[in-house]
């Protein structure tokens, strides 16, 4: 097949269909003496990216169809027709099988056209009472309703995933850091539920998210509504909707819906991105934390020893077109005035490609939480180092009566003293702790040390033992695992 200069296809004269009416662009009526240029289709044409809307809008159109029935704008039969034929449309659409005709510019009007060249005046009915501009936005948001369960479910299984690590882990400490300076103790299934509580977080928004998505737009036709006598209510019920939208011209210009979809998957990446950052920085030789499964991890076309995180990475960059797409999302919308204008089109290619990398984002993270190994002898011979348990003392001081303030200048001059003897707090001799406390005695050594200093935790939150096996039982339950 030949292409010109615009990557159109070169095709034949426009077909006519029976009645000797030249097809062309649908935006096109009687009152245009001349058909669009081929380089207006090129430019103008959204087939090549909004044809993965076509079951959405056959399964609108025969909504539509029905309703129509209901209100004796369309006959049983003609609606039972216009459904039948809209399903081997479908089918061939599954297939791959119906032609791309650029002049129809969008998978409305092919699905459109192709129903008028198999069942003539009786297709052409189906446009009743409805728009392309409700029509698109119906489409789309039927769609955004799927992804979005598609997103919430790809979620439930990443937070199985860590959650499937808590009672493999579940006696492995690992040092928390704060400003990337090691801090306090942890429990390694603490971080893993970290990740789920985000997870939860992550999927709250989806749920609230698809609420404000759910709202049915079919019937506000144009911009004005319609003076033909229909049921919204009807339709939007045959779709699954929640309610109708309440006013048409709100209805024909509203993008928010999807930018808020945006700015959900946003937070999802941005989450997927720090848990990438992270686990990059455990699997290096310096960390040596954990060891990512390698059919994850490519190889240097010039240094043989490399195992390089490349999924972790590609999430982490892959991230930012998320974000960028919100970005764009919202400049598209910001200066239209109100209702339908031609730029909306350009809203699908940006939100369908932040599902689609959320997708693969989602569909890689899971496998690579359930494969990885915590490198436990590493962590273990350094987890003394950094004085993660000074926190833990300052607090055994403040429960003997010491003021917080004082507690922390001491602990602190403590752990210059240890700093300068190279050995954790646990390793010096009570004279010296009494050097700079003289309250103190032999019973602080219960508290020295990372095991003790897990163990002395107690609040809710946090990585006491008994917390974190309520947190993991308490998962357990809502995710069914």
């Amino acid at each position: 097949m030949t292409t010109n200069t615009y990557g159109v296809p070169t095709r034949s004269p426009l077909p006519l269909t029976n009645d000797g009416i030249e097809v062309n662009s649908p935006s096109r009526s009687g009152v245009f003496q001349a058909s669009a240029d081929e380089r207006m289709e090129a430019f103008g044409e959204s087939i090549s990216f909004d044809r993965r809307l076509y079951r959405h809008d056959i399964q609108g159109s025969i909504a539509h169809a029905e309703m129509l029935a209901e209100v004796g704008l369309l006959s049983k039969e003609e609606t039972s027709l216009i459904s039948k034929t809209l399903r081997e449309i479908e089918e061939e659409l599954d297939a791959n099988q119906l032609p791309i005709r650029f002049e129809l510019e969008d998978i409305h009007m092919h699905v459109e056209q192709a129903l008028i060249d198999r069942i003539g005046d009786t297709g052409r009915k189906l446009h009743t009472a409805r728009s392309r501009n409700d029509q698109v936005s119906t489409d789309i948001r039927m769609w955004v309703r799927d992804a979005l369960d598609e997103i919430d479910q790809k979620l439930e299984g990443l937070q199985n995933a860590f959650l499937g690590r808590c009672e493999k882990d579940f006696d492995t400490i690992l040092p928390a850091y704060t400003h990337l300076q090691r801090a306090q103790p942890v429990l390694a299934p603490h971080y893993w539920l970290a990740y789920i509580e985000k997870f939860a977080r992550d999927r709250e928004r989806v749920a609230d998210c698809r609420k404000r998505v759910n709202r049915c737009s079919l019937g506000v036709a144009a911009v004005a509504g319609t003076t033909l006598p229909i049921d919204r209510s009807l339709t939007a019920e045959k779709l699954h909707f929640e309610s109708v939208t309440a006013n048409s011209l709100d209805t024909s210009s509203d993008r928010d819906f999807m930018m808020e979809t945006a700015f959900v998957l946003s937070v999802i990446a941005s989450h997927l991105s720090g848990w990438a950052e992270e686990w990059i920085l455990w699997s290096t030789v310096e960390f040596n934390f954990i060891k990512l499964p390698q059919t994850f991890c490519t190889g240097s076309s010039i240094m043989p020893q490399k195992v390089n995180p490349d999924a972790l990475e590609l999430s982490r960059g892959k991230s930012a077109r998320v974000m960028g797409n919100l970005q764009t999302l919202m400049l598209l919308v910001k200066n239209l005035p109100m209702a339908y204008n031609r730029d909306l089109q350009e809203d699908k290619p940006p939100l369908f490609d932040s599902f689609d990398t959320i997708f693969a984002m989602l569909d890689i993270a899971t496998p690579i939480v359930e494969g990885s190994e915590l490198q436990t002898e590493s962590i273990a011979s350094r987890l003394e180092e950094g004085y993660l348990d000074a926190t833990t003392l300052m607090e055994w001081m403040i429960k003997k009566g010491m003021p917080q303030r004082r507690a922390h200048h001491l602990v602190g001059a403590i752990v210059g003293a240890a700093m300068e003897r190279k050995v954790p707090l646990k390793d010096l001799p009570l004279e010296t702790l009494k050097e700079h406390a003289p309250e103190l005695d032999e019973s602080v050594y219960e508290c020295l040390g990372t095991q003790n200093a897990v163990a002395a935790f107690v609040s809710y939150g946090s990585t006491a033992p008994t917390q974190v096996r309520n947190q993991i039982d308490h998962w357990k339950s809502i995710l069914k695992k």
